[in-house]
């Protein structure tokens, strides 16, 4: 596998626009590492296998740790209230908030607003702030518990139940519960640390067809740490942490297990996750399960995937261009060849448009950062994509308008590739004719009208 990372990582990059990336897989029994490209447009610095790069989401897949080992201690319990936790956790919907637990969290179906990317602080006082001031405005877009839509508030209100029950701030249980007994050398917790190694910056486009530049900001708000907004390392690291869930040895099998097990149903939109479990994501293409997840900040993004059965473990850290494409090729071809796993196509526009109901459809669907509306203008779908205020801006810097092409009789498909990938809209739970939700990105989006 070292051969081919090493002759085939810079081209695979120079196609699909990727300024940067460090790939790193554990295989039988070896660690193959490769890095290629560079870290900043602004500097050209080069990237190398010992580049942090910031991991997003992944972050919640060390979250989930942290409230593992407590789940363990016997000090959390998954199936009652979060406030048994934390007494202060409230929300605008009093009934949900008292019924909330951890695994609604964990699982993604705790179903209030869970995009609120509200500055609070930078200091170690950032994730309890959030609990006092931002968590109780969030609204309650869907029943607890009625289904998947990706929650990055609810990470932050697990990362404060360990908080609370550790008497340390988040970014220090990383490292003390992880980083520290993993060994880990490439571990930045807080942006301070990264400071001490190369680190890479992400690259965004300031609109859909404008060439990719150096973004502005390095992260997103502090308060979102436990959700994935600091957390960088080396892709070497990120392996060690995968090794750990493949040896247990941060938890013992039987919670792994417990970890690993179908909670929920993930609709499928073009990703390839069928289920979510405590945190992670479950994968089953070839017919076995696999797991992992993916992460994205402000330009950056990556890639982590284990497969226990065959001793296997892969990561991707990229900062821009067409990602996606670049996985799908890339981490393809090496769990084709590791674990003989074939990852599905992403899906295409049909070559002859599926009949969908436009009542069905059109409409407006608003979240906390973002609103879409959908319409039809000359016998063509369309969707149209703002952001609600400065923090959406800073994911959405400008509003967004998209054809669409009927996939089936309750999905779109956007006509044209961005970044390489043909997004995908699902309509669920019809009402009278009209889709209730508007599931896309991983959300469950509510209709407004």
């Amino acid at each position: 596998m070292q051969s081919w990372l090493d002759n085939n990582l810079g081209r695979l990059i120079e196609k699909h626009g990727v300024p940067g990336a460090s790939v790193a897989v554990w295989s039988d029994g070896e660690l193959s590492t490769a890095a290629a490209g560079i870290l900043s447009m602004n500097t050209g610095v080069e990237a190398t296998t010992d580049s942090v790069f910031q991991v997003g989401s992944i972050t919640k897949l060390w979250t989930t740790t942290l409230i593992a080992q407590l789940v363990v201690e016997g000090k959390v319990d998954l199936d009652r209230p979060v406030r048994d936790h934390l007494p202060e956790f409230k929300l605008g919907d009093e009934a949900a908030a008292a019924s909330i637990t951890p695994r609604h969290l964990l699982t993604h179906t705790s179903g209030f607003s869970g995009d609120a990317f509200t500055p609070t602080s930078r200091g170690d006082d950032g994730v309890e702030l959030f609990i006092r001031d931002v968590l109780p405005g969030l609204a309650q877009e869907v029943p607890p518990g009625a289904g998947f839509s990706y929650n990055n508030s609810g990470f932050v209100v697990l990362g404060r139940i360990a908080e609370v029950l550790r008497g340390k701030p988040y970014h220090e249980l990383v490292r003390e519960h992880i980083g520290v007994p993993l060994e880990l050398k490439h571990l930045a917790t807080i942006p301070d640390e990264a400071l001490l190694y190369r680190a890479a910056v992400g690259h965004i486009s300031p609109t859909p067809d404008a060439p990719l530049e150096a973004a502005s900001l390095w992260s997103l708000v502090h308060a979102m740490a436990p959700a994935g907004s600091l957390l960088a390392m080396s892709a070497s690291d990120l392996i060690t942490f995968g090794r750990a869930y493949l040896d247990a040895t941060l938890l013992d099998r039987a919670m792994i297990d417990r970890l690993w097990e179908p909670q929920v149903e993930v609709p499928r939109t073009g990703g390839s996750a069928e289920h979510l479990g405590l945190g992670w994501m479950i994968f089953n293409e070839s017919g076995r399960p696999f797991y992992g997840h993916d992460g994205g900040t402000i330009g950056q993004s990556a890639f982590f995937r284990l497969v226990p059965d065959k001793g296997v473990a892969v990561a991707l850290l990229t900062n821009g261009g067409d990602t996606q494409p670049l996985y799908d090729e890339l981490v393809g071809h090496i769990l084709r060849e590791t674990a003989g796993i074939e990852l599905p196509d992403p899906p295409v526009p049909p070559a002859q448009p599926a009949q969908i109901s436009a009542d069905l459809v059109t409409g407006r669907y608003q979240g906390v950062l973002t609103a879409s509306t959908v319409s039809v203008e000359d016998g063509e779908f369309w969707v149209l994509e703002e952001a609600l205020g400065d923090e959406g801006r800073v994911l959405l810097p400008e509003p967004q308008r998209t054809r669409l092409v009927p996939l089936d009789d309750s999905r779109l498909i956007a006509a044209e590739p961005e970044r390489g990938v043909h997004t995908v809209l699902a309509f669920r739970d019809p009402v009278d004719g009209r889709a209730a939700y508007l599931f896309q990105g991983g959300r469950l989006t509510p209709r407004s009208r």
